[in-house]
């Protein structure tokens, strides 16, 4: 179910909020009956961003990671755990502990990987159901997904340090991550969790420049997939400065919501 329509779990003890993520990725690797074609070392570190941008975002630091492998210690193992500690790393998190477990009685056909990240978060910072009437929202990278997905520092989608660099501005509230459902389905669920409404309507494609910006305009597709958390939606209280370096996208503003 998630925390206020959050791709996370949260519980509290004391002054503390305890932070849990997590990510699956199957059939994208090397092996015989992969879908997708990649290295395995690209997999694990794609599936370690997914639920690290998760932790971040909601002000937490990750603690431990687990990795449940679906497949041999070795090659497959030690590749996917190289791209685990490579994603940690962009954080600064590289010395983090990890509880690992592999298949070690049967032979498989197809890459398989469970990530979970468990971080810990002071109640006064936890950064989830922040978002104000009257707050913009932005989307920052663009959502790509299946072999799209090549080049983990690709410029065009998000990063660990987007997310740090977001979290040490004031005037952020809301981050969150976009998945499968899409960047429109990140918002619904964000403005529906408030009980706020998202000001602009839903195109197909929704035709916008990027901050800052003079260029030709992007297509954005707010239904397609962001596949392994390749952007991420955020709201911003009025007069927001952004300093970004990645495609920034005004996308509307967070109204209150209208009695029917």
């Amino acid at each position: 179910m998630g925390y206020h329509g959050r791709d996370v779990e949260v519980t509290f003890a004391n002054s503390m909020g305890l932070v849990v993520a997590c990510d699956s990725c199957g059939a994208i690797g090397e092996k015989e009956l992969d879908v997708v074609k990649v290295s395995a070392r690209l997999t694990g570190r794609f599936a370690a961003r997914v639920a690290l941008l998760e932790v971040l975002a909601t002000g937490a630091l990750p603690q431990v990671v687990t990795a449940a492998i679906c497949n041999e210690p070795d090659p497959t193992g030690t590749k996917l755990l190289e791209g685990v500690k490579a994603e940690l790393e962009t954080a600064g998190l590289g010395t983090l502990p990890i509880a690992i477990s592999c298949e070690k009685n049967m032979t498989t056909r197809q890459t398989g990987i469970g990530i979970t990240i468990v971080g810990l978060v002071e109640i006064p910072a936890l950064r989830i159901a922040s978002t104000k009437e009257g707050d913009s929202l932005y989307c920052l990278g663009l959502p790509k997904v299946g072999p799209e997905v090549n080049n983990p520092d690709d410029p065009e989608i998000v990063h660990a340090t987007d997310v740090l660099r977001l979290l040490a501005n004031p005037a952020v509230h809301d981050i969150i991550p976009v998945g499968s459902q899409g960047i429109l389905g990140e918002i619904h669920q964000l403005t529906e969790a408030m009980e706020l409404e998202f000001a602009v309507g839903e195109p197909k494609l929704l035709e916008v420049y990027p901050v800052g910006s003079a260029k030709s305009p992007y297509f954005l597709d707010i239904y397609k997939s962001g596949g392994p958390a390749t952007c991420l939606i955020f709201s911003a209280e009025p007069g927001f400065a952004p300093e970004c370096s990645r495609q920034l996208f005004h996308l509307g503003k967070v109204v209150a919501r209208q009695r029917r």
